[in-house]
């Protein structure tokens, strides 16, 4: 069966509103609740917007089974050594049950707020590689010197280190070569919109993924790991029906996904249909 997961935005005011929603998914037995790792989100730029880390402290507080996430953290504003010591934490905090999806960011007003110069999408690459590479490390060892292009770290303790072993599992974004080779070398999961956008049909969704699957399978050489796919904030089709939304987690299986993603009901009517819920959860037998 294919594990039903739910994204809860961080724009929900007060956060308690958020800890309750999140409380909620949690009651509904849903795998993982994930939030994004933003400073700001284009499509919700005038909301209110939260950190990510102090929310999922909070979560970690609040609930007692659920896995909670990160999705997706990139460089655009976050050092590999402060990021590892916050991640660390919280898995301390949940329990260990932190998730932690990783990505080499997209020009958005996150890669921009720091008044950075703009990178093209080699350089942005480039730059994600070794991000990743210094964060698996500091994750992993207790102590840790390391000096690169873009990032040091300098006799970085990371004490007590993370209760899963041999640290918190990465959950890696990315469709090309190169991205794709970053999730065979440190991802336990990859995690994919597929093609995102209205215009996008369903069929043109599904072969899409079919293609993005068999490209990872490419690259992983018989190997397995976790495949999550997120449904889009404003994709509605799947949830026209139970037999729609049934039909839609079947194909998704089929093609080797582990984890449907989708987000939770929200009061702007974004994300999946309240009405919706209940035959979301039945197909997923919560």
């Amino acid at each position: 069966m294919t594990d039903l997961s739910v994204l809860v935005l961080p724009d929900r005011h007060p956060t308690s509103a958020w800890l309750a929603e999140v409380v909620e998914a949690e009651r509904a037995g849903v795998h993982t609740v994930w939030t994004y790792d933003h400073l700001t989100w284009p499509l919700l730029r005038d909301n209110p917007w939260y950190g990510c880390v102090p929310l999922l402290a909070a979560a970690a507080g609040a609930t007692e089974r659920v896995r909670l996430g990160v999705q997706v953290a990139t460089p655009n504003y976050r050092h590999p050594v402060p990021f590892a010591k916050e991640l660390m934490t919280l898995d301390q905090l949940s329990g260990g049950r932190l998730e932690v999806g990783l990505g080499a960011g997209t020009e958005s007003l996150d890669a921009l707020v720091l008044g950075e110069p703009r990178l093209t999408p080699r350089e942005r690459m480039d730059r994600f590689a070794e991000w990743i590479g210094l964060l698996d490390k500091l994750l992993v060892e207790p102590v840790v010197t390391a000096h690169g292009e873009r990032y040091h770290a300098v006799d970085a303790h990371q004490l007590p280190g993370c209760v899963q072993t041999p640290r918190v599992p990465f959950t890696v974004a990315g469709t090309g070569p190169r991205s794709l080779g970053l999730v065979a070398r440190h991802g336990q999961a990859w995690v994919t919109y597929g093609p995102y956008g209205p215009a996008v049909s369903p069929e043109e969704w599904f072969a899409a993924l079919e293609k993005q699957s068999g490209q990872l399978d490419a690259v992983l050489e018989g190997r397995r790991i976790r495949r999550i796919v997120n449904v889009g904030l404003e994709s509605y089709w799947p949830f026209e029906s139970r037999d729609r939304y049934a039909d839609t987690v079947g194909r998704l299986a089929a093609l080797g996904f582990d984890e449907v993603s989708v987000h939770w009901p929200r009061p702007d009517g974004r994300g999946v249909p309240a009405k919706a819920l209940a035959d979301v959860l039945a197909v997923h037998n919560l």
